[in-house]
């Protein structure tokens, strides 16, 4: 019997990287990566396309490449939504229990969470919400800890967090995937996608910040009780140092990104001029999120600290210079069940954790997008409500 395939994309404003993966041989690598494929990603800027002929072609040469190394085709695929179009929105939804008699049910409580979108809809004006996360329920006013399910009372309160992107920003990103010759099974926010395999239940419990740090945007998720409680992107990256590099020493931009990444051997440019000029710009940064976290009242509050990924983590001094600013625990991520030689990093987050979601969702029995909750990769996918989180 042949095995499934599960296959991510991640769009990205400096490469489409795509992964292809099956079932593993056993319980620790549940799943085996047997192809990757990336692209210098064209038409795009900020995470938003602005040529969607140009942004087909690289999806479509990335594609070919993973097919290429994993020796088979895909015809559907998960897909990532990321970029300044993605943004935060917090409802809540009320609604009685009569119809019920008093009991809590999965029907009341998807009532409940279109109640919450519903209250939410001035704010989202040329906006989609692509998910909708409970923080709290509440029945008659009490908190609820843990599940509600089965619980009596006349009233169920729900507190949610409406992950959303610009509507037009995701038809189009829907649109080049499916014109390279793509069914879009589903989507997700790229920081819950990456989540998904640098994050452990222990992290996202205790409370983390996961900071991804691409070529134009930075990308944060806050976790806390083992659920995602905020999501922010700015749009700044690691081009802005490569930028700041070529304006400081008059180089080509080409050279200025070598350098940055230590690539240049026997440059008359002191490393000790460039280390200065590198942290200055990660401070920069790491002060972006110091102000979103005090705006969540989060501030220094995370005992789990920062995890670092996306491009940038590849700075030597980028979690070193994170501790000192944030004053938290950090490091840089590891894309966890995986064997060393997989040669897939934390670059790779994002398009590995599709496909970790649609193995979830597959192993689960279901196939409905966001109706269930994956905690700690693979050791429980539980039904609940209408949202699919890490």
């Amino acid at each position: 019997m042949q095995r499934p395939l599960y296959a991510g994309i991640d769009i990205g404003t400096y490469h489409v990287k795509v992964v292809i993966a099956t079932q593993g041989d056993n319980s620790e690598l549940p799943l085996t990566i047997i192809g990757t494929g990336t692209a210098t990603s064209r038409g795009l800027r900020h995470g938003y396309i602005i040529d969607k002929k140009e942004a087909t072609k690289s999806i479509r040469e990335a594609l070919g490449r993973a097919f290429g190394a994993a020796k088979v085709k895909v015809r559907g695929a998960r897909v990532a939504l990321g970029g300044i179009g993605l943004d935060e929105i917090r409802s809540t939804g009320d609604v009685a229990l009569t119809a019920s008699g008093g009991i809590v049910t999965e029907r009341e409580i998807e009532r409940a969470l279109r109640e919450s979108e519903k209250k939410a809809s001035s704010k989202l004006t040329n906006r989609t919400v692509i998910h909708a996360i409970p923080l709290e329920y509440r029945v008659d006013g009490a908190k609820v800890f843990g599940k509600p399910h089965g619980l009596q009372g006349t009233r169920l309160t729900v507190d949610t967090l409406l992950i959303t992107m610009l509507s037009q920003h995701q038809d189009d990103l829907v649109e080049a995937v499916e014109a390279a010759g793509i069914e879009v099974e589903g989507v997700m926010a790229s920081p819950l996608a990456a989540s998904l395999v640098t994050l452990s239940r222990a992290q996202k419990t205790a409370g983390v910040l996961l900071a991804n740090i691409g070529s134009e945007t930075l990308s944060l998720v806050v976790f806390e009780d083992d659920s995602p409680i905020s999501l922010k992107v700015f749009p700044t990256g690691s081009s802005a140092i490569t930028e700041s590099i070529a304006l400081s020493f008059k180089i080509p931009l080409s050279e200025a990104e070598s350098l940055k990444r230590g690539g240049v051997t026997g440059s008359d440019i002191p490393q000790k001029k460039m280390a200065v000029l590198i942290g200055a710009q990660l401070k920069e940064m790491y002060t972006l999120v110091n102000a979103h976290l005090k705006t969540i009242n989060r501030h220094r509050l995370l005992p789990a600290g920062i995890v670092i990924t996306g491009g940038g983590s590849g700075l030597t001094s980028a979690a070193e210079i994170a501790r000192a600013v944030l004053q938290l625990p950090s490091q840089v991520s590891q894309v966890g069940h995986l064997p060393r030689t997989s040669g897939v990093d934390a670059t790779w987050a994002v398009a590995y954790g599709l496909c970790r979601w649609a193995y979830a969702e597959d192993t689960s029995g279901q196939k409905q997008a966001f109706s269930q909750v994956i905690q700690d990769g693979w050791e429980s996918v539980k039904q609940a409500f209408r949202s699919l989180l890490p």
